[in-house]
């Protein structure tokens, strides 16, 4: 799986790594089980400070995304019994984009199509 930084973005680095990460586990490029580069490794391939990439990692640790195992480094989780401290974290996470697509004058009907058509997206890169 190939990450891309965009350094002029309003997106922080850290984040662009962790929804990159994110993204490749739901189209099934990064499989459960599988290690992650090491911290070093991978900040020095993707030209960023080791600092950055230790809080992505860390991100994706508290969201149950990732378990950092010492000495052996990061491992996708296998997928877990979806919860409803989940369930509400992620409602945190959705209201302000759902807030500003209706601000924007989005119907409820243009948001449930966006969402499905990304979840279709995902679909199609298994």
């Amino acid at each position: 799986m190939m990450i891309r930084i965009e350094p002029d973005s309003d997106i922080p680095i850290y984040e662009q790594i962790s929804n990159q990460i994110v993204e490749g586990i739901a189209r099934g490029l990064i499989q459960p089980g599988a290690s992650l580069p090491s911290v070093r490794a991978f900040a020095s391939d993707l030209g960023v400070n080791m600092h950055t990439v230790n809080k992505s990692y860390h991100q994706l640790e508290y969201k149950g995304i990732i378990t950092i195992v010492p000495k052996s480094g990061a491992i996708i989780s296998s997928p877990q019994d979806f919860n409803e401290l989940s369930f509400d974290r992620l409602k945190e996470e959705y209201k302000p984009l759902i807030a500003e697509s209706l601000v924007v004058g989005m119907s409820n009907e243009q948001i449930h199509e966006l969402v499905s058509s990304i979840i279709e997206d995902f679909k199609k890169s298994n």
